[in-house]
């Protein structure tokens, strides 16, 4: 959302003052002429930040509808695990990153939407995990909680020397959702053929200047490691697979997902922030 505010966006058209915030939504058909979404139907679509959306089905997005099929997960988790923050943390790491069962998988913003998904799925898959999350409640929740084998709170005490202790033969696979600084620690503990994952990059959403690059880059060439940012729209033909293979997950208690939910849409302006600041817990959601 930040980036859809710039003048010049990134990969799609720029909000202007006055627009609907685009967003993607979950609701239910109240109306309608079309005789493959009835009315009661649950869809998904970038549905704006409204009480009401009017909307002519089409193949891309904004005019994308997917029905939703409840008795997979409740409606909220569709937004969450079985959303955008599960498709790019289901893709990123099997595809983009990769992942072999004996990695070390470290995760950034690890306790959020997309990240406490990934350090989930590496587990499953028989990695090592540790997370990097804001707060002690935080990296309590990721290790008793979500399995994770270890958490380290970045806002405590030396971040590279807590990877160290739990990294001891360095990181193989960083799933990164953060940039900045924690980017530059990683890739001083890459491993030998190490793969870093680019899924998002909240230290520099809200940056006034411009970002400074990772420091240490040249620890790709050290350490024959690779850097790969993607875009979970890329798998959209992939999504209805991914998400009866999570939601089996979720049902059979190895995958949880976790919604921090704010009624009402007039919260929005106060909310929002919370996607940056440290104050949501798991993935962030309106309930109108």
């Amino acid at each position: 959302m930040r980036s859809w505010l710039a003048e010049n966006p990134p990969y799609t058209a720029r909000i202007e003052e006055g627009d609907c915030m685009r967003a993607q939504a979950v609701g239910q058909i109240v109306a309608s002429r079309h005789p493959d979404y009835p009315e009661g139907a649950h869809v998904h679509g970038m549905l704006g930040v409204q009480t009401y959306a009017m909307i002519r089905p089409g193949p891309t997005p904004p005019q994308q509808l997917t029905r939703l099929d409840l008795d997979l997960a409740p409606l909220p988790a569709h937004l969450s695990a079985l959303g955008s923050s599960g498709m790019t943390a289901y893709f990123g790491l099997l595809d983009v990153g990769q992942m072999h069962a004996d990695d070390t998988v470290v995760v950034s913003s690890a306790a959020g939407a997309v990240g406490s998904v990934a350090g989930q799925i590496a587990k499953l898959y028989g990695c090592r995990v540790v997370g990097i999350a804001g707060s002690a409640d935080k990296c309590s929740y990721l290790v008793d909680e979500l399995g994770f084998d270890a958490a380290v709170d970045y806002k405590q005490g030396d971040v590279y020397s807590a990877l160290s202790r739990h990294c001891p033969d360095g990181i193989d696979l960083y799933f990164d959702n953060v940039g900045g600084e924690l980017l530059d620690i990683a890739m001083l503990l890459l491993a030998k053929r190490a793969r870093i994952v680019v899924s998002g990059m909240l230290s520099q959403y809200n940056a006034t200047a411009p970002a400074a690059g990772p420091r240490f880059y040249g620890m790709l060439l050290l350490k024959h490691a690779r850097m790969e940012g993607f875009l979970a729209a890329d798998y959209q033909e992939h999504y209805a697979q991914a998400r009866v293979t999570i939601a089996g997950w979720m049902r059979e208690g190895k995958l949880r997902s976790r919604e921090h939910v704010v009624d009402g849409l007039e919260a929005f302006p106060e909310a929002f922030p919370m996607l940056s600041d440290g104050r949501s817990f798991g993935k962030l959601l309106i309930r109108v």
